[in-house]
């Protein structure tokens, strides 16, 4: 299997089948796949779900391409698309796990997809958020705070989408400058 980007996707926990967002993350799981990601979640329902039921039915699909990174200690409790299934036991602690991966995609979300785009922006990762409904929507094209988390990127910034296609071209294009990791808080004089 070869090394591929882990992209996590956040977003709401509980979505109707209908909701905009699940059609949303559906489709960003398929095209993920497609590009030759492997996608990471809180391996639950909602976006998490419907984004691993995308990434299944694309054809590019592998086994081993959806990781579940679960906030319980049963790992039975994943959505049925997961391949690799963690269970943590760390509840919500588990969020800073799941933004740790190379870049991280949101669609929406309450209090709990805010905890994990705040976990990526102080780890230095990518961020890209749909401009819908929820944080992701009230983030996106903001700056958390004045850090500068890249001196070579000059507009480092959460990135606003519509669309599976612009996160595809945000990844190729922005994941290749997203190299840095969090290496602990230090006290800066």
């Amino acid at each position: 299997m070869k090394n591929k980007p882990l992209i996590a996707v956040c977003g709401d926990t509980r979505l109707q089948h209908n909701d905009r967002r699940t059609i949303l993350a559906e489709k960003l799981g398929n095209e993920l796949i497609h590009a030759n990601y492997r996608i990471v979640t809180g391996g639950l329902g909602g976006v998490m779900e419907a984004v691993c039921r995308g990434a299944k039915q694309s054809k590019e699909y592998q086994e081993g391409d959806i990781v579940g990174i679960l906030p319980g200690f049963d790992p039975n409790e994943a959505n049925k698309y997961i391949d690799i299934k963690l269970a943590t036991g760390l509840d919500n602690l588990r969020n800073q796990i799941v933004a740790n991966s190379d870049a991280v995609v949101v669609i929406g979300g309450g209090a709990g997809t805010l905890s994990e785009i705040a976990f990526a922006w102080m780890l230095k990762r990518l961020i890209i958020a749909y401009e819908v409904e929820g944080w992701s929507g009230k983030l996106a094209n903001t700056k958390l705070d004045n850090r500068i988390r890249y001196e070579n990127i000059k507009d480092d910034k959460i990135y606003g989408v519509k669309s599976e296609e612009e996160v595809i071209d945000i990844l190729n294009q922005l994941l290749p400058l997203y190299t840095r990791r969090h290496h602990g808080v230090r006290n800066i004089k």
